[in-house]
């Protein structure tokens, strides 16, 4: 039986792993939580009428009955080689979820990504201990890949049963990209909820369904999920994970995002928020996202806690010396900024005069505008002009549809705007020297009818986008489908579209014409190293977006980032865009230096630097003070200077311990091949007598037909996916990281139509995995264990002790050899704990030949023996394991004693009276890491060759 610390059996005794008998069926236990009136059990169905089947039990309902281990009854192994011994324990090892604080982190260096070692880090720094729950902010630079972050950490959640409820919230216009990565590298499936899926998910469901309740993995924009309707579905879920991307939208405290995050942080275990640019400048809006990790990290009056942070934020860049040092190949340098200064035509000369002279710096002192704020418009003119004549046109078309022209002013400013919009019109009917100047840098990297060269072409104006695709056409000699607009206003659907065409290499698009809905999250640097700036943001910020669209982990080709700048010949205005190429220039800077520029101004938002930046070019003020040194950002006790330092503690973070053989068989695909051919005999043929099951190792793929078990798994795969490869109804695995690769880089080639591969690599999570392991499981009936032969004098158990907390979590796993040298008296059965089941297993030395069933009798007292062994062994192991939990359990409730007490002095605060109960949740949280139950298993009985 099951053994709590006074050893007293009860109906609570339940760990992960454990087998346990409720309404007459066998389950496997996965989790297990406390609730008011006992417990939830989380299980799978393991016996035939069940099998398949995921629930939850309370214990104050239903009977749950745990199996007593120490009368599991001995089952002889007739299987050729042992098969469904090795089988049955390689899946149960699966199947059995990895101590909280293991150091190795095989599900995520498994996985189809660079393994690189600042990626580790961050996933070790979000899984270390001393977190009371796997919380953290990835507050990374632009480029250095967040999402494989993201990715790495799910799937240690995964594996150490962590991770059964995952919510992940992005940007819409990165939705796909997003589920793209988490399926192909890391085979984790999320429903996506665009409005597409939305649809979908209505016609499936009834309206009063919650649709989170009903899927377990889903990803969502951040646009859906706040309004009143699905909050209300929210706030009766909880999940193990939450992921929630480009954080910094949900720090205002006022705002639908915040009240969505707060309600998400509440909602969850573990919480991954993610943001390049961590903070807006005020210490309010930082300290929102910490408390939403952890809220006694935050003083009761505002105050961050720099040590709390090191354990919550994590902050490097390109240039990082522990992210330089190991980027190499995999991320070229960026090339110097090409500012290229075009002399403005006699037709756009006159358009800049005219602005001048009676708009900008007008020789009475104001300008022909007659609304409110009329410092504003004219530098909106101005702004229109040097985007294009096409963006000129329309902000002058709107402006005059507003003025009035039965009033003076109106009148006026109405004459003055025709005026501009006459000099305006020579220039869209003749020639655009900025324009011009973008066709020969076009033609010069060699973009053009039947090349293969690509750009991004950046612009802020939608009728700029729509003006350069037509001319673009015309000039370069491309068709319609080479050169494509993407701004704002199209779908999220047609924007994903777009972005995976992109990413191909048989995409026929070789211009991409983008606005800034492309700057935030968006790959583009797959197959393109070009990107020209055709107007320059007023904002640091929104330049270094747009930069690190191309410029970003996977670049191989040295990133070039053109900027077009038309320059006037004469007047104040002529002076005034020169300001704006030093921004290009300290954005470069601060890259290098920083890996943000959003400290350089001070602002944190792209509206507030705009607003800076007009007023240096209306000579109000200095550039130099508005846009600081990068040496001086470093320096003092601001945020940006506490950023730098964590980035700094961040290169420090060890190497990864290297993980040890923990299972029997030596890959994925050497288990999975065996379990098909003991689950099916004949598996080559079709179905319903086989899977259709092809080995191709000169390929390192398999092919397999899923039967409806697993053809039932596999239909909450992304639905593109489904269709496109028509995976249901045969399935491609590739079983190497080189293929899989290939398989990626095939997607993306010349030859494909899809970006989702044919073959998708057979990684550690992979859900045909799962489903064949719970196949193998179904071998043994109920509390039965297989005994084999092997190269043991005496007769030996291989047995798992764990160590769980109140909430069902793994804190301690070991494995066990206990010897019985007399099986008729065993009282006498010394145990030794080995490093993981593979060390067991060789030192066993399970016969490849099977002889015949071993004759049971006699050995009936041994399984007994060696589970009370087992626990008199590992009571030291548990009782370190134990008090190092309670200390830490300790350090958390005594610091959230001594936030209250900071609180009390400032109770009568709103705000502080709010956050109460956040930190009341964080002392019963802490409560729950607490040590409770053993379980004791056995999983194998050895005898000799000659038993």
């Amino acid at each position: 039986m099951t053994i709590t610390n006074d050893e007293a059996s009860t109906a609570t005794n339940l760990a992960p792993g454990s087998i346990v008998v409720v309404r007459d069926e066998e389950w496997l236990v996965t989790n297990v939580e406390p609730a008011n009136d006992g417990h939830f059990v989380h299980v799978q169905g393991l016996s035939e009428l069940v099998r398949e089947t995921d629930a939850i039990f309370s214990t104050a309902i239903d009977e749950v009955q745990p199996l007593d281990p120490a009368a599991a009854t001995l089952v002889a192994d007739t299987s050729p080689g042992y098969r469904r011994a090795r089988l049955w324990l390689e899946a149960t090892l699966r199947k059995t979820a990895a101590p909280m604080g293991d150091p190795a982190i095989p599900a995520a260096t498994g996985a189809l990504a660079d393994t690189l070692g600042y990626q580790q880090a961050a996933v070790r720094q979000a899984l270390d201990p001393d977190n009371l729950r796997p919380r953290i902010l990835l507050a990374d630079a632009v480029g250095l890949g967040k999402t494989l972050e993201i990715g790495m950490i799910l799937s240690e959640l995964v594996r150490r049963g962590r991770g059964e409820r995952i919510l992940v919230v992005t940007p819409r216009h990165v939705l796909e990209q997003a589920q793209h990565e988490m399926w192909t590298r890391f085979a984790l499936p999320f429903v996506r909820l665009d409005s597409v899926g939305i649809q979908r998910i209505r016609q499936k469901l009834p309206a009063s369904r919650n649709p989170f309740a009903y899927y377990k993995r889903v990803i969502v924009s951040i646009d859906t999920l706040k309004s009143d309707r699905y909050l209300a579905h929210l706030e009766k879920q909880y999940w193990d994970a939450v992921v929630i991307d480009e954080s910094h939208n949900v720090t205002n405290a006022t705002a639908q995002n915040n009240r969505l995050a707060r309600l998400l942080a509440r909602r969850c275990d573990a919480l991954i928020l993610a943001s390049a640019t961590p903070h807006n400048g005020k210490k309010e809006s930082f300290a929102e996202l910490v408390r939403m990790l952890e809220p006694s990290a935050v003083s009761p009056d505002g105050e961050l806690d720099p040590e709390q942070l090191k354990r919550l934020v994590i902050r490097r860049h390109r240039h990082s010396p522990d992210v330089e040092a190991e980027v190499g190949n995999e991320w070229a340098t960026r090339l110097p900024p090409n500012n290229v200064m075009v002399p403005a035509s006699d037709v756009e000369d006159a358009v800049a005069r005219e602005l001048d002279e009676t708009w900008l710096h007008p020789a009475g002192g104001s300008s022909p505008y007659s609304g409110d704020n009329a410092s504003l418009f004219p530098w909106t003119l101005a702004k229109a002009f040097l985007s294009s004549p096409a963006a000129l046109r329309d902000t002058l078309k709107e402006r005059r549809r507003k003025a009035d022209p039965d009033t003076v002013a109106g009148k006026q400013e109405i004459d003055a705007l025709d005026r501009l919009a006459d000099l305006n019109a020579d220039v869209l009917a003749g020639t655009s020297a900025k324009y011009d100047a973008l066709v020969e840098h076009l033609r010069s990297i060699g973009v053009g009818k039947g090349q293969d060269t690509r750009a991004v072409v950046f612009s802020e104006r939608v009728a700029t986008l729509g003006w350069l695709r037509d001319r673009l056409m015309k000039d370069l000699r491309l068709g319609d489908d080479a050169v494509v607009v993407m701004h704002g206003q199209l779908t999220d659907e047609v924007q994903q579209q777009i972005v995976e065409s992109f990413k191909q290499a048989s995409s026929p698009i070789r211009v991409l014409v983008t606005g800034d809905v492309a700057s935030e999250g968006v790959n583009l640097h797959l197959q393109c190293h070009h990107l020209v700036h055709f107007d320059i943001p007023w904002s640091l910020i929104r330049i270094e977006q747009r930069n690190g669209r191309i410029d970003r982990y996977g670049q191989r080709h040295s990133p070039q980032i053109t900027t077009l700048l038309l320059e006037p010949s004469a007047g104040e205005f002529a002076g005034d865009v020169r300001v704006l190429t030093k921004l290009v220039e300290k954005e470069h800077e601060a890259h290098r230096a920083l890996g943000d520029v959003a400290s350089l101004m001070g602002e944190y938002s792209v509206e507030a630097e705009e607003k800076a930046i007009r007023k240096v070019l209306a000579g109000q003020k200095a550039l130099e003070d508005e846009v600081a040194e990068v040496s001086d950002v470093t320096a003092g006790d601001s945020l940006d200077a506490l950023l730098a330092q964590l980035g700094a503690a961040a290169g420090k973070a060890s190497a990864a311990p290297t993980p040890a053989r923990t299972g029997i068989y030596g890959s994925h695909l050497e288990f999975l091949d065996d379990a098909v051919h003991e689950v099916f005999p004949t598996p080559e043929k079709d179905l319903p007598n086989g899977i259709g099951w092809q080995r191709r190792p000169d390929h390192a793929l398999v092919v397999l037909a899923p039967p409806p078990d697993l053809a039932a798994r596999l239909a909450v795969l992304p639905q593109t996916y489904l269709k496109e490869r028509d995976v249901t109804r045969r399935l491609v695995l590739a079983t190497s990281t080189a293929k899989g690769d290939a398989e990626l880089a095939a997607a993306r080639s010349q030859e494909s139509t899809s970006t989702w591969p044919e073959a998708h690599y057979l990684g550690p999570l992979h859900p045909v995995l799962d489903w064949i392991g719970d196949r193998a499981l179904a071998e043994l009936n109920r509390n039965e264990v297989f005994v084999v032969r092997g190269a043991v004098d005496v007769p030996t158990v291989l047995t798992h002790a764990v160590l769980t907390n109140r909430k069902g979590q793994v804190v301690v796993s070991s494995f066990v050899l206990v010897e019985v040298p007399n099986p008729a008296n065993p009282s006498f059965a010394p145990a030794e704990p080995v490093s993981d089941v593979g060390e067991a297993w060789d030192r066993l030395g399970v016969s490849t030949i099977n002889k015949g069933g071993v004759d049971g009798t006699g050995l009936g007292g041994i399984v007994a023996a060696s589970v009370a062994s087992t626990r008199r062994t590992m009571r030291g192991v548990t009782d370190a394991a134990e008090r190092s939990v309670r200390e830490r359990v300790a350090a958390w409730q005594e610091r959230v004693r001594a936030w209250e007490h900071d609180a009390d002095a400032l109770v009568q605060r709103h705000e502080v009276r709010d956050r109460r109960a956040a930190v009341d949740d964080e002392r019963r949280i802490a409560e729950e890491m607490l040590p409770e139950q053993h379980l004791v298993r056995p999983l194998l009985v050895v005898v000799g060759e000659d038993h």
